[in-house]
């Protein structure tokens, strides 16, 4: 049975509202400000400027309120102001903000360890590092791989997306704007050809097929003995929300292991009950040998993690890992707090619920329209490829403009893909079955209006 949305208290009525047009004269003039002090390659989707966050709504500086399918990009999955959170962090900073748990340590840290040691897929012994950003947790994956390995050789996959400091930029595919003109990148990084079902040139190819596929090319290209690890998303974000065919994952886990390669698997966006399980692996039953969380570890507050084999991160030398905010304090007492609220709450739950409520809508609008080429995602990680009409060929303009067409009518929706034509879909885990339901009619609406 599925969950229904949890009974909360909200600050905010949970209802969209549009004053008039927009942005509005606040909006405008913070937007002035901004231009003579903030560097112009930091950019917003959106030209409105955030006043209060709750449940499902943003209010902008001028009193519109907007129906969120973002969540700061899969961040604020227990809400924007979760009252667990928002009580732990109130009481968290009024003890010490700071302290540098390299230096003098605190129990917060090790509490978060341990409920991601709990957490996460597999029951072998682990260990848990703190940081501050995905990227950063990436980069130090890596780093524990290299070294516990003795090789080189990193492979990523098409379409992935991992971060934008200069490693993670050249694990991450997509060119502009994440990598044009930022190079060189760091050395020793391969691609291989990811399980991308609607785009595959052979639609019957099987999730263990397309495996052997990279499989044969890591082998030819590099040489499985030469590999540290492979890195994948187990549902790719950036690249196009997408979900790689039934048997992929596990063979790839499969054949890292006999080559004593490890497995990593960046859960960034799809981890802490996005996809309906705490993670995204666990729909295969695949075990990561290391796994990078961020995003929705913490309602909010920058904190992300490496868990993975304690034999692995014990490896690595005392003082190797670590950074001056890793695991600040407040950001602990959040994640803890968020993660009670998931388990209060049946977040996996809710994320099952809302992908019954959205693939359902979206499926009908797929058969209602020649321009909606795919729809996939698991739990409330849902996108749709938007293309030409009757034809495969991505179509970015449609989707600018139905994002557009959105936001008019108060529902904020996030594009991504590698060819810029997905509309993706991360509401808050919290959304109410009615808020969902008004932001899929707008949505449908504008795809309709547009197309």
């Amino acid at each position: 049975m599925t969950a229904t949305a949890p009974e909360l208290s909200y600050r905010l009525e949970q209802k969209r509202k549009i004053n008039g047009a927009f942005p509005g004269p606040k909006s405008q003039a913070l937007n002035e400000r901004r231009k003579s002090v903030v560097a112009a390659g930091v950019s917003s989707g959106v030209p409105v400027y955030v006043e209060d966050a709750d449940g499902g709504i943003i209010r902008d500086v001028d009193g519109n309120s907007f129906i969120d399918l973002g969540s700061g990009i899969a961040v604020t999955s227990v809400g924007a102001s979760d009252p667990a959170v928002v009580a732990a962090v109130q009481d968290a900073v009024a003890h010490f903000t700071h302290t540098c748990f390299m230096v003098t340590p605190y129990e917060g840290y090790v509490a978060v360890a341990e409920q991601l040691n709990r957490l996460t897929p597999g029951d072998h012994e682990k260990r848990t590092v703190l940081f501050n950003s995905g990227a950063e947790a990436v980069e130090n994956a890596v780093k524990v791989a290299r070294l516990a390995t003795g090789r080189d050789a990193v492979v990523a996959f098409d379409h992935a997306y991992h971060g934008r400091t200069n490693l993670t930029m050249a694990l991450t595919a997509k060119a502009m704007p994440y990598k044009t003109n930022f190079g060189p990148f760091a050395p020793e990084v391969y691609r291989m050809p990811m399980s991308y079902p609607f785009r595959e040139e052979n639609p019957a190819i099987t999730g263990a097929e397309a495996a052997k596929r990279a499989i044969t090319m890591i082998e030819k290209q590099i040489g499985g003995d030469q590999v540290a690890a492979i890195i994948i998303e187990p549902i790719q974000g950036e690249g196009g929300f997408i979900v790689p065919a039934d048997g992929f994952l596990p063979a790839l886990s499969a054949w890292a292991k006999e080559k004593g390669i490890v497995f990593i698997a960046d859960e960034v966006q799809s981890g802490f009950c996005r996809t309906g399980e705490w993670f995204a692996v666990n729909h295969e039953g695949v075990v990561p040998d290391i796994i990078t969380m961020a995003k929705g570890i913490a309602g909010g507050m920058p904190l992300s993690a490496i868990t993975g084999r304690a034999d692995l991160l014990d490896a690595v030398h005392p003082g190797g890992l670590g950074g001056t905010y890793g695991g600040n304090p407040v950001a602990c007492a959040a994640a803890l707090a968020s993660i009670g609220s998931m388990e209060e709450h049946d977040l996996n739950g809710r994320a099952r619920r809302i992908e019954e409520i959205a693939l359902g809508r979206l499926n009908e609008l797929a058969a209602e329209t020649s321009v909606v080429g795919d729809v996939r995602g698991r739990g409330a990680m849902l996108a749709i490829e938007l293309v030409q009409a009757g034809s495969k060929e991505p179509n970015p303009e449609l989707t600018k403009a139905v994002a557009a067409a959105c936001l008019q009518e108060g529902v904020i929706i996030l594009t991504c893909g590698t060819y810029g034509n997905v509309i993706r879909l991360l509401p808050a885990l919290v959304i109410s079955d009615e808020l969902l339901i008004d932001g899929l009619e707008v949505l449908a609406k504008a795809i309709k209006a547009n197309a």
